[in-house]
């Protein structure tokens, strides 16, 4: 007689039925997983019939930017050479700064009592606003009736690593979503053929942050930022090797895509989804990136506005480059210099600094304007925090300083000519309206249409959001 464990039913055994109805059988593949769950969650029921996380996507409300072209310059500049014209430090200088003014102060690498640096370049005014910066910027100064100066940034963090993922992630622990993926989360793809997010990295290395920076922490890494090569291939391995035809390129991938989303359909991975959309993407960006890159298809009246040089790498071919992208529906470009991070040889390194970039900076706002762009693009400039009155380095150098910090901001929403907040007579302390880093972002997710308090993503079991529990928008800077 047989046993009851070895009765077949349509060939198999009850032991094979239970095995196959197990918990973990349940779980993985009854639509109730949670990858199922975050999964729908997610994509929401447009996006999930498209099947692609991507998709374009209206924001919650109305919102004045549709794009963001985020100018990153890593290692901070100095506030108080370039945006903070202090008479009272130049009346100081070479003094011991107040000792109540070091209460409780920490700094990276100097004594906080360190003798009070004069800033070593004269300002001037600019534009019909008369917003003051030091002569360097002469360039950024042609546009000083496009933008809005924040003057009274702080931060948390004054070692670059932390600080530049704290402005980038709202935290300063590694993983993380970054402001790039919180914003194609929120908004999707305006482009099938290149990627939402895109990295551009210049100056004498990259950012100190790492990936970091543009990284998807835990959201699906679709919404990563992929870097971009200045030259040549935009991305390694774009051109087919010799012998290879685009036909059976074309017939591998959609075999493997036909795996994967098999795969998908079972587990409903949202990584899985991410494999397909990056093959294909892949495919698609054959066709379309070599011309978006190649900037010498430029006229030569607008290379020269930029300063830009087909060939070279540069962060002016980047600027160029990222009007380009954000024309094709890019999403979220993001421009690194580094480095800004003057211990020493503060006036030869700020000028060279200034000099590589300011023309790029204020011809990409220009660019933009006359091509109808600039109302619905923000460009944010800045870095990770300012640095110190003190001197470093002799006479010639400055420290970090988390304190106080000078940005701004064109388009998208954002007032023209107009300055926000001061520091002290010593550009110590930000103390007038000042905007902390998670405020900076709480107002950039606000121009491009959203509650910084209900852009989520549940994970480990709560809700994440690029603010964490902190951030308010800064109206006054709104237009």
């Amino acid at each position: 007689m047989k046993s009851k464990e070895n009765i077949s039913i349509d060939g198999r055994t009850l032991s094979d039925l239970r095995l196959s109805h197990s918990r973990r059988w349940f779980m993985r593949d009854c639509g109730i997983g949670l990858g199922g769950i975050a999964l729908n969650h997610l994509l929401g029921p447009s996006a999930k019939a498209a099947n692609d996380l991507l998709t374009p996507r209206p924001s919650p409300q109305a919102g004045t930017a549709k794009r963001v072209i985020f100018l990153f310059m890593g290692g901070a500049p100095s506030h108080i050479d370039l945006f903070e014209n202090k008479p009272t430090l130049t009346r100081l200088d070479g003094t011991a700064p107040p000792p109540e003014l070091l209460e409780g102060y920490r700094s990276a690498f100097i004594k906080p009592d360190n003798k009070l640096l004069a800033p070593k370049f004269p300002f001037e005014r600019y534009g019909k606003c008369g917003m003051e910066m030091a002569n360097l910027l002469p360039h950024t100064g042609s546009i000083a009736d496009e933008i809005t100066l924040v003057r009274s940034l702080h931060t948390d963090a004054f070692n670059h690593a932390p600080a530049q993922v704290l402005l980038s992630t709202g935290s300063q622990q590694f993983g993380r979503p970054s402001l790039g993926s919180w914003v194609t989360y929120g908004l999707g793809s305006g482009t099938e053929n290149l990627p939402a997010f895109v990295v551009l990295s210049s100056g004498k290395k990259g950012p100190s942050g790492g990936s970091a920076n543009f990284g998807a922490g835990f959201l699906p890494s679709v919404y990563q930022g992929v870097p971009f090569n200045s030259i040549g291939d935009p991305v390694l391995y774009l051109s087919n090797p010799d012998g290879i035809k685009r036909s059976s390129q074309k017939a591998t991938i959609d075999a493997i895509n036909e795996l994967n989303q098999k795969r998908f359909d079972s587990v409903a991975d949202p990584e899985i989804q991410t494999r397909i959309s990056s093959f294909e993407m892949a495919y698609r960006m054959q066709d379309v990136a070599p011309e978006v890159t190649d900037i010498s298809l430029e006229s030569q009246a607008t290379l020269d506005l930029y300063g830009a040089k087909p060939g070279e790498a540069s962060f002016a071919n980047n600027c160029l480059l990222a009007r380009r992208l954000v024309e094709r529906g890019v999403r979220f470009v993001e421009l690194f210099h580094e480095s800004w991070d003057q211990h020493g040889n503060l006036k030869k390194d700020l000028a060279a600094n200034c000099k590589a970039t300011d023309q790029a900076c204020a011809a990409l706002v220009l660019d933009l304007k006359q091509r109808g762009l600039l109302d619905d693009t923000l460009v944010v400039w800045g870095g990770e925090f300012g640095r110190t009155p003190m001197v470093q380095g002799g006479n010639d150098g400055r420290d970090h300083h988390s304190n106080a910090f000078t940005m701004w901001m064109a388009g998208g929403g954002v007032k023209g000519g107009y300055v926000h907040g001061t520091t002290d007579d010593l550009g110590f302390n930000a103390v007038e309206k000042p905007v902390h880093i998670h405020d900076l972002n709480a107002t950039i997710l606000h121009l491009l249409g959203f509650d910084h308090e209900k852009l989520t993503f549940r994970s480990q079991g709560r809700d994440f959001r690029l603010t964490d529990v902190h951030g308010n928008v800064v109206r006054e800077i709104l237009s």
